[in-house]
């Protein structure tokens, strides 16, 4: 060290001790004021502001132009690891190189998301990469890897994986609570984060919103005891936005603030996201919560430690040592053609049936082709999207690949009027014509590095009016009758904050959506009879009805204030697209979802149906050409077995980003074969999902590991142009590993990329396992004729279940079989091992007792939190109800007779032998509170090994039950 360099500047000494000299350095002030997002700088110790949190799902968010990539789950449906971490490369590069002019953008990206697609109806599907933990920890393990880079100490970006823990719903999501038995935890949830974790390519989590087994995930207790235990670096554990807060207010779970942020910082949360970039708030808290003893300096400081270790590894400390300082690859030709890559290789062939003219697709040359559909000539962005710098269409592809002058177009929107009970129709002012008042604004200059969720609507337009004529409107249902309403310059029908109605937005977007609308027909008999057919607008943003009045047309203040219109068609959808689809050799079908609507954050969908209106052009197309390809561009599955049955051709991409319409044009022309693969199971009806607040996978049967129907497709699937054989799959365990190889021979004409697909399924197990379990997978490039020999290295552990009757992980003796093949409903070849060991044992109650989470079956309960630190509890899932808890093959050895529940709470406990035979039953007086524990003691004669069933009455919390005598 010298005069002008203290220990903490110095990049010879380790990183601990350098932050620890840091630390030394900062007052207690100083130190607090690092707990907030936005923590400012030390100008004494020339310490740089600094916030945590820059999105980054699929390219830079939130920031201005970027390269925008496939969305997250079409990165998944690529099933191709190091093209994803070249993805996050080039994410990470183009972060540095934003931030080199402007200082917002941060280095500490917030991505990916590895939430697993447990429920498709979830709205932020598109945010995850699959529905299996395997493949998600494969494709986030090289995401991060690439947003991390590959130097051996200093880091591009410092990506947090989101979000902690089993988050899978938008509905209540800061009111929920999930109940995750220990087994779907550890078997499931948990093992989506572990694999990143453990690279040493992540720098922390964010923790969700929601409740995990009745405790808020910010207080997660996994935090400490799982995923810290996972690795010796420092993690940094960021809230999400207004989480803290929720503590305390929506989720009443202290009574005062100062608890809710004390509890939080003891269960490791670091850095506190909360009240935007006022951090007066959230340090008034925490010096109240350090006044009242509630943390103390020891708290503060280790939270600090893991921010200032983030800053370090960033270069922060040390600049001119910093690898990646001068970055500036931005919007490079081999980004653009990375982003092509990653979206032709997101696309998935669902589907593509031989003929008597041979299948569909590739689509010939000279092919006069109909392309169709809401989404043909769209290129829709999500929350998390940067701004485009390049944008291709499905149309723009198409007319690019085939010529202009093969390729038509038609939208298939319905082109409607909308009269008003006086007779007039609302018209929408010509671009730059003076409003009612005379007023002509200007096009606002939107900074495009705000948060979106600050940006408000335009109010520089004039609003919409009434006259004779009126102006004709493109009517789009995106299901459940939420439309958007556009006008003849392409600019959407939209409310600002003035409550006017214009067209002024290019997209549906924002926090609060404010270009979906309703029409609601009228009921009452007065207006039935003074308005046959009439409809009131509504506008869902606000939740108000659309009016006339003599400045404008604006949403009224109540439903009595509100225009009844009638709605006059000038052409239906259906019918322009037949029109377009009976002059075309092949029609091209684009149907799917605005990532804006129907189906988001904060909204989950309702169904896996198509919107009708979709579901009626694909159908008038097919009618008036059966050389019809229905095209999927969505943020998750749709249930479309009357498509998959009657159409020859059908394809699913994730929205794909900038070269989304290029990549599916090449595919569709066969420039390059599809080989994606389905992340996530495409089920065939609703009835086939589990509520979205089941959380239990086994239990539930949900996923491609326990589903028992039959999917409309199955997880992995996807087809190519050509064909695969699968030859000499041999498999061998070698102590704690399972060595797999397999052969696969491109057997048709066509060069292409194959995804060979290894799972494993236990032939004789004790518990319930899954019908399959994907271990490892391979994407090999092939031509024609061309074979590969794969070779995979499992660990053994890989094989295994977590044991509730002994808390630990195990892997049973006896068969399985390792099978590889193109999905996991197209398995190929198959070969069995044996696992030596030790059989499993019975519980051994006599020494643990049983927790009464530690269940192996379950009915009409729910797992909740036995103290508001640690612990869990089970209670009936309805308070006044009742619920059974199954625990199989107890060892009493040569007999109890006592046993003594831990319970909280009031009612009734019955513990009894499978066929009825009550055992003991324990009458629970009001203990004074959920989080009042007493115990019980009552006489309980059994002996030997025998399946013990435990019925609570009431909202009683059962947590332990120990046996004696």
């Amino acid at each position: 060290m010298t005069a002008h360099r203290p220990p903490f500047r110095d990049p010879a000494l380790p990183v601990a001790r350098r932050v620890d000299d840091l630390l030394d350095r900062l007052t207690a002030d100083e130190r607090l004021a690092l707990l907030h997002q936005f923590t400012p700088g030390v100008e004494r110790l020339g310490l740089a502001a600094f916030r945590t949190g820059q999105e980054a799902l699929h390219g830079v968010a939130w920031s201005g132009p970027a390269t925008v990539f496939p969305q997250a789950v079409g990165l998944g449906a690529s099933w191709h690891p190091e093209l994803v971490r070249r993805v996050g490369e080039a994410v990470s590069r183009e972060t540095r190189a934003m931030r080199a002019k402007d200082g917002r953008v941060g280095l500490n990206v917030w991505s990916p998301t590895v939430n697993l697609l447990r429920n498709p109806l979830w709205g932020r599907g598109e945010e995850g990469y699959a529905e299996d933990p395997t493949l998600t920890s494969a494709i986030a393990t090289a995401f991060t890897r690439g947003l991390r880079g590959d130097h051996p100490l200093y880091w591009r970006t410092a990506p947090v994986l989101k979000h902690w823990l089993a988050h899978n719903n938008e509905a209540a999501r800061d009111t929920s609570s999930a109940s995750v038995r220990p087994r779907v935890l550890r078997e499931y949830d948990l093992q989506a984060f572990r694999g990143a974790v453990e690279a040493g390519a992540v720098a922390g989590v964010m923790p969700a919103y929601n409740l995990v087994n009745g405790r808020p995930n910010h207080l997660s207790p996994y935090l400490e005891e799982e995923l810290r235990s996972w690795t010796d670096q420092e993690l940094l554990v960021c809230s999400d936005a207004g989480a803290p807060s929720n503590l305390a207010d929506s989720q009443g779970y202290f009574a005062t603030h100062e608890e809710a942020v004390a509890a939080a910082l003891r269960a490791g949360v670091d850095s506190f996201t909360d009240h935007g970039t006022d951090a007066s708030v959230i340090l008034g808290r925490l010096r109240g919560a350090l006044e009242r003893g509630l943390v103390d300096a020891t708290d503060v400081d280790r939270a600090v430690r893991r921010q200032l270790t983030v800053r370090c590894l960033l270069g922060e400390f040390d600049p001119e040592l910093d690898p990646y300082a001068d970055e500036s690859r931005f919007d490079t030709p081999e980004h653009r053609e990375l982003a092509r890559e990653a979206a032709e290789a997101a696309v998935v062939l669902l589907k593509n049936e031989p003929s008597t003219r041979g299948p569909l697709l590739p689509l010939a040359a000279g092919t006069r082709i109909a392309v169709v559909g809401l989404l043909a000539d769209a290129a829709k962005l999500d929350w998390y999207s940067g701004s485009l710098i390049h944008r291709s269409t499905p149309l723009d592809g198409l007319r690019e690949r085939f010529g202009g002058e093969r390729v038509t177009f038609e939208e298939g929107v319905d082109r409607i009027r909308l009269r008003t009970a006086s007779g007039t129709r609302l018209r929408v002012a010509e671009s730059g014509a003076p409003g009612p008042d005379g007023s002509q604004g200007t096009v606002p200059d939107v900074d495009g590095s705000l948060d979106p969720a600050l940006i408000a609507g335009r109010t520089d337009l004039p609003p919409l009016t009434a006259d004779a004529e009126g102006s004709e409107l493109a009517l789009i249902d995106w299901g459940d009758g939420v439309l958007t309403l556009r006008a003849p310059d392409g600019r959407y029908l939209s409310v600002a904050e003035d409550g006017f109605v214009r067209a002024s937005a290019d997209e549906p977007g924002g926090w609060v959506v404010q270009e979906t609308f309703r029409l609601e027909t009228l009921q009452t008999l007065e207006a039935h009879e003074a308005h046959d057919g009439g409809h009131l607008l509504l506008h869902l943003g606000t939740g108000g009805y659309v009016s006339v009045a003599a400045d404008g047309v604006k949403v009224a203040a109540d439903r009595a204030s509100a225009e009844v219109f009638s709605v006059e068609t000038v052409e239906r959808g259906e019918d322009a697209v037949a029109r377009a689809a009976a002059g075309a050799d092949v029609v091209i079908v684009v149907a799917g979802n605005d990532p804006h609507v129907n189906g988001r954050e904060t909204e989950d969908r309702t169904t896996l149906a198509l919107p009708a209106q979709q579901d009626r052009l694909w159908r008038a197309a097919h009618a008036a050409n059966p050389r019809t390809a229905l095209v999927l561009v969505s943020s998750y599955p749709y249930a479309v077995p009357e498509a998959a049955g009657t159409l020859p051709a059908l394809l699913w991409t994730a929205h794909a980003g900038q070269a989304a319409g290029t990549a599916l044009a090449r595919v569709l022309a066969g420039d390059v074969s599809p080989a994606g693969r389905l992340p996530q199971t495409w089920y065939a009806a609703d009835a086939d999902l589990a509520g979205m607040l089941d959380y239990d996978v086994i239990g539930g049967r949900q996923t491609y590991l326990y589903f028992d129907g039959t999917p409309l497709f199955p997880f992995g699937h996807g087809l190519t142009y050509t064909t695969f054989g699968y030859e000499e799959l041999t498999a061998a365990v070698d102590g704690e590993t399972v060595h797999v190889s397999c052969t696969v021979t491109n057997t048709g004409p066509v060069a292409s990329d194959e995804v060979v697909q290894v799972y494993a399924r236990a032939v004789t197990p004790s518990v319930p396992r899954p019908h399959r379990e994907l271990l490892a997978h391979d994407r090999v490039p092939l031509a024609p004729g061309a074979s590969a020999t794969l070779t995979f290295t499992v660990p053994l552990p890989s094989l295994g279940h977590w044991d509730v009757a002994h808390g630990r992980w195990t892997v049973e003796p006896g068969p399985y079989e390792i099978q590889a093949g193109a999905s996991s409903g197209d398995i190929r070849r198959t070969v069995r091992i044996e696992v030596p060991g030790t059989p499993p044992t019975p519980r051994p109650v006599l020494v643990a007792g049983l927790a009464a989470a530690d269940y192996d079956e379950q009915s009409g309960t729910v797992i909740v939190d036995r103290t508001k630190a640690r612990g869990d509890a089970v209670t009936p899932s309805s308070p006044d109800g009742s619920g059974t808890l199954v625990y199989r093959s107890c060892d009493f050895a040569d007999g109890v007779t006592q046993v003594a529940v831990a319970v909280a709470g009031e009612g009734t406990l019955d513990l009894t032998l499978p066929d009825g035979t009550l055992l003991a039953r324990v009458e629970v007086p009001d203990t004074g509170g959920p989080y009042t524990y007493r115990t019980l003691n009552a006489p309980f004669t059994a002996q030997n090994v025998m399946d013990v069933h435990a019925t609570l009455h009431g909202p009683l919390r059962l947590a332990h039950l120990t046996f004696t005598g």
